[in-house]
């Protein structure tokens, strides 16, 4: 490839941009990168549309498959012979218990097999399946094509303009105020192109496959609620995180870490109280035999469990979850009424003590690290060009003046760190398969492997969960591994323990 073709201007550019220079006259790096970053970032941006589009066409074809995947169906044959077994011995222990221990067994008993269950949805989750590919990949087009139009227009040098001329217009002049009214209008930008895909995702697609139970007026008050939240508190962060790189001085990526650190604990703190509850009801899970099995099985690996709730899921969709939260010793447990609706109680208790291993093997703790320690690289890795990369921001647009520092952290993310952050990406994912095989095995250690196999079974199920997912794509994308591999797992893992 010439050189001649990485080396692009934007249409659009500052007063004072001025040339880059010659690149026979380069002398350093910072003037290479100045003369092929706009060229160089839109051909990383082409090399990874490409190869997560290709993974995606490969998804697309697992789901035009119309047999049943034979390693799932070997599986679910073990579990279904599992329960006929058991079905069998309660049969029998019939006849010397009365009626009232009779039906109270069968009510904690999984009724149906389920190997002709997932047989009779495997079309739908084909569907459900194919649906959402294919519009993955047109949304995936209509990004890559937006990103690399924004590129060559000059999209961001022209928006500071305007965002310059609004704040001159009332007399503001402060790079932090302008820079605030710039994310603004960015936020409107996006937030305009990005509806009718949002739309289109949550009345035609979730509503065709049965999920979406979401009413127009709901959708409009969520994207309200959610907008007025990201300037009432991203403004304030994002205004307080340039003063600290500004004033911070050589060192100012310790401060910064600091800081994200302390609004990281911050917002773990105060997210599930009084951000949570502005879009969906919690209350008291009632008092009866789950309550009490869930704190009883809480009390055993000495979670400090505080609070348990219900979360009315079903406003939205049909689909179903359990997630918990909480800092320090103040933890609580949020169950879908979804949930409660498509599994029993045991089965419920099987998928708790799958998340509460990943609190008790320090997943949890372990990922917020993670994230402090990728906060603190990326942030000393940016300490380190923010001065010395006028040729990088002039390749996109701006003058070689001082850079607002709002600018230099985008052009940054968006150039420099970009593949790193790919790379990133990636581990983060096959950690994350990792740690919930861990977890699955750490409920298998409880005595809940039975549970936790069947209450998966029910929620894919209930979900139209991907039944033959390609293997490369799953690799790249899933952060928990497909259905087969966690029951394949549990399965050998119960062997081994007989």
């Amino acid at each position: 490839m010439s050189s001649s073709v990485l080396h692009v201007r934007p249409l659009y550019s500052q007063e004072g941009y001025g040339e880059p220079i010659p690149l026979d006259k380069a002398s350093s790096f910072n003037a290479y990168l100045g003369y092929y970053a706009l060229g160089a970032t839109i051909l990383f941006t082409l090399l990874v549309f490409t190869f997560e589009v290709y993974l995606d066409f490969r998804q697309k074809s697992s789901y035009q498959k119309t047999e049943f995947p034979k390693e799932l169906k070997t599986v679910i044959t073990e579990i279904d012979n599992e329960l006929e077994a058991k079905k069998k011995l309660q049969q029998q222990d019939e006849a010397k218990e009365d009626k009232t221990e009779v039906q109270e067994k069968k009510s904690k008993e999984p009724q149906d097999l389920f190997l002709p269950q997932l047989e009779s949805k495997f079309s739908k989750s084909q569907a459900y399946g194919y649906d959402k590919i294919t519009f993955g990949i047109v949304s995936s087009v209509y990004g890559t094509v937006e990103t690399i139009i924004f590129l060559l227009l000059g999209f961001l040098p022209y928006i500071w303009d305007k965002a310059s001329l609004i704040g001159n217009s009332y007399q503001i002049t402060s790079e932090i105020s302008i820079s605030l009214i710039f994310l603004a209008l960015i936020t409107l930008v996006g937030l305009v192109t990005s509806l009718p895909f949002e739309l289109y995702s949550t009345f035609y697609i979730e509503k065709k496959h049965g999920f979406n139970k979401q009413t127009l007026g709901l959708f409009v008050s969520d994207k309200i609620k959610s907008t007025l939240l990201s300037f009432v508190i991203g403004g304030p962060f994002v205004a307080l995180l340039l003063k600290i790189i500004q004033y911070g001085g050589t060192y100012f990526y310790v401060y910064v870490w600091i800081f994200l650190f302390v609004f990281s604990v911050l917002m773990m703190s105060i997210y599930p109280i009084f951000i949570m509850p502005l879009f969906n009801k919690y209350e008291p899970l009632p008092d009866g035999e789950l309550k009490e099995s869930i704190y009883a099985l809480a009390a055993r690996l000495k979670y400090p469990l505080t609070k348990l709730f219900v979360m009315d899921g079903s406003k939205r969709s049909s689909h179903s979850n359990a997630f918990m939260f909480g800092f320090g010793n103040n933890k609580r447990i949020v169950l879908f009424d979804t949930l409660l609706e498509q599994v029993h109680n045991q089965e419920i208790l099987g998928i708790l003590g799958h998340e509460l291993g990943h609190w008790k093997l320090g997943h949890t703790i372990t990922n917020f690290a993670i994230t402090q320690v990728y906060f603190g690289a990326a942030f000393y890795s940016f300490s380190l060009c923010i001065h010395n990369s006028k040729e990088l921001f002039a390749a996109f647009g701006f003058n070689r003046g001082p850079v607002p520092t709002i600018i230099a952290l985008l052009l940054f993310f968006q150039t420099i760190w970009a593949p790193l952050d790919k790379v990133i990406s990636f581990l983060m994912t096959a950690h994350s398969r990792h740690a919930e095989f861990a977890a699955d095995k750490f409920s298998v250690d409880l005595g809940m492997s039975k549970e936790l196999q069947t209450g998966l079974c029910k929620i894919h199920l209930e979900n139209l969960g991907a039944m033959c997912p390609d293997w490369l794509y799953s690799t790249y994308h899933y952060s928990h591994p497909p259905l087969v591999e966690r029951l394949s797992a549990m399965i050998q893992l119960e062997k081994k323990l007989k």
